[in-house]
């Protein structure tokens, strides 16, 4: 209990310092933000729940890692820490990729579509991206399911 008590109040000291953060006040991945990066996330096409979907990269190797949800919070926080965080979808709460692993995502940099309704994170992972342990949440192929891969 006391373990999230702590990591809540963590998440609120990180929110409130993204406020600093937004208006250009403090650095986010290394480089000082643009005095309109809120104007910025504020003009991304989030649906109807306010989530982005947010492919994450090795930017080493290009791999594909995962695929998560961000909202504007994690999102905000992803680029405050330099490390990745995400909506959860199934428990409706945010969670910083690793907490409890220590298989965290260092972020290189945040890029968004021709849409702005995707984003993709390019990272160096410390470890493997799926809760399986498998280095990718993409290891599987519709032929290990006995169906054919494409060509």
């Amino acid at each position: 209990m006391g373990e999230a008590m702590s990591q809540t109040s963590n998440v609120k000291r990180q929110a409130s310092n993204l406020k600093s953060a937004i208006s250009g006040q403090q650095s986010a991945v290394g480089s000082q933000q643009p005095a309109n990066l809120q104007s910025l996330i504020s003009s991304l096409t989030w649906d109807e729940r306010g989530l982005l979907p947010a492919i994450v990269q090795d930017a080493e190797t290009g791999e594909v890692l995962t695929l998560a949800y961000m909202n504007a919070e994690s999102l905000g926080l992803t680029l405050e820490t330099g490390e990745t965080w995400f909506w959860s979808r199934s428990r409706k709460e945010l969670w910083h990729k690793g907490a409890t692993s220590g298989n965290v995502q260092h972020v290189v940099e945040v890029r968004y579509d021709c849409d702005g309704d995707a984003l993709l994170v390019r990272v160096k992972p410390a470890g493997p991206a799926c809760h399986t342990g498998e280095r990718t949440c993409f290891y599987r192929t519709l032929a290990d399911k006995g169906e054919p891969s494409c060509p």
